[in-house]
């Protein structure tokens, strides 16, 4: 028993270190260094949102070529092969009873071969021509969405960042008081041992210590969760470690965007994709409803076929008809009029909403720089804030080194500084968020950085 207890343990000891030499071998992914700048530009352009609006974009061009396809030349090559009988009565072919010569009631079996080029093409065709304006159009309106897409995918990415940062300077943060608090029970016990502070302020001492370490395993647990974030808004791997280089400075999330309100607005108006897919959708409803009025205009074909028909292959002679259709349509059951009703109906239903966006617009770019100034004051206060707390534990320090009260006072500045830099995080996170919230508004979130 002890030597079959012996091998099992030098074979999971030689087990160990295979497995052990072999991870060692394996080398660790590098992490992903990424700024707020690549972060956009990933979500702009190579995740799987955008790429299904490019597909939507590819699809609406089919549709212009499709409807192309009505004015253009039309060809086809075909051949047959037919072996037939038929009543000569059928055909109307009769003979007197009293007639020398009887035609026979059944003509056949024969062969008839058959080869033939046919092409037609539409002279003029008004209604063609209009669909063909509208698919366009629609092909502009879907580039249009596409950019709705890219806007949101890029906002949603930078958001995802702005989050991750902040988890990230939160950590930083709970490090720091971590740190602190580590600090301050070295402290009460050097009092403790000189006789100068009692065992309570130990416990204190402790008690915080335990709860900025709790905190900091929280805020490192939200940092991995931005992480994650992140990667799904740029549609990576999440178990692809990241490093997120870019911090809650005053610069990050800054964008292409007027500092004047009045140039704001006239830039959003421009830039907004929402807008100009609008725009398309009414130009394209106006172009089907003049397409169905074309309707009632002449159309003019010329069609024509070439070939070879005969009994036997070798004895075919060529044949051929060359026919110019002119069609002009009278009446249709009024279907005309009322898809004419549904397309104006389209087209005002659209302008509505044209108005209403124009007045968002404006509201968006103005309330996100109504709360950019609020968000640039409150980091000036919790700036200030955090300058007199940090004065302020230093204060206390001092006192209790010098024996002059107990850590009650330190504990209770400590935690002001806790609260301070929160506050100081909150504010140029909330300034970050404004910055987005213009860009976005401006319809210029793909230039953030």
């Amino acid at each position: 028993m002890a030597s079959r207890n012996s091998n099992r343990w030098l074979v999971g000891l030689v087990a160990g270190l295979t497995f052990g030499s072999l991870s060692a071998q394996t080398p660790a992914p590098a992490p992903l260094r990424l700024t707020l700048a690549d972060a956009v530009r990933l979500a702009s352009g190579e995740v799987p949102v955008v790429a299904l609006a490019t597909l939507r974009d590819a699809e609406a061009d089919a549709r212009v070529r499709q409807a192309r396809a009505a004015l253009l030349p039309s060809l086809s090559l075909g051949g047959a092969w037919m072996n037939r009988t038929f009543n000569s009565q059928s055909l109307g072919i009769t003979f007197p009873p009293n007639a020398p010569f009887q035609f026979p009631l059944l003509i056949g079996p024969f062969n008839n071969y058959d080869a033939r080029l046919n092409a037609s093409q539409t002279l003029f065709d008004w209604s063609s021509a209009a669909r063909v304006r509208a698919a366009r159009t629609q092909a502009d309106g879907s580039r249009a969405e596409r950019g709705v897409t890219v806007e949101a995918s890029a906002l949603s990415a930078a958001t995802a960042y702005l989050r991750a940062a902040r988890a990230q300077a939160v950590v930083a943060a709970r490090q720091a008081d971590s740190a602190i608090a580590a600090e301050l029970v070295g402290l009460a016990l050097a009092q403790k041992t000189a006789g100068v502070s009692a065992a309570i302020d130990v416990t204190r001492a402790r008690t915080q210590l335990v709860t900025a370490e709790g905190l900091l395993l929280v805020a490192r647990n939200q940092l991995d969760r931005g992480r994650i974030d992140v990667t799904r808004a740029l549609g990576i791997d999440p178990a692809t470690p990241l490093v997120l280089t870019d911090t809650l400075a005053a610069t990050l999330g800054v964008a292409d965007v007027p500092a004047q309100p009045d140039s704001a607005v006239a830039a959003a108006l421009a830039n907004r994709p929402e807008l100009r897919a609008e725009l398309a959708r009414a130009g394209a409803a106006r172009q089907t409803g003049a397409a169905i009025r074309a309707e009632r205009l002449p159309r003019l074909v010329v069609a024509g076929d070439y070939g070879v028909n005969g009994l036997t292959v070798p004895g075919a002679i060529a044949t051929r008809d060359l026919t110019l259709a002119v069609s002009v349509p009278i009446l249709d059951g009024f279907r005309r009029e009322a898809r004419l009703a549904e397309q104006d109906a389209v087209v005002r239903e659209s302008e509505v909403r044209e108005r209403d966006l124009r007045q968002q617009i404006a509201a968006d770019v103005d309330g996100a720089l109504l709360d950019l100034r609020s968000a640039q004051a409150q980091q000036v206060v919790a700036a200030e804030r955090l300058r007199l707390a940090d004065d302020e534990l230093a204060q206390s320090r001092e006192r209790f080194k010098a024996g002059v009260v107990g850590n009650i006072e330190v504990i209770d500045a400590q935690t002001n500084l806790i609260r301070a830099r929160d506050s100081d995080i909150d504010a140029r996170f909330a300034g970050a968020t404004a910055r987005l919230s213009l860009a976005r508004a401006a319809g210029v979130a793909r230039t953030l950085h």
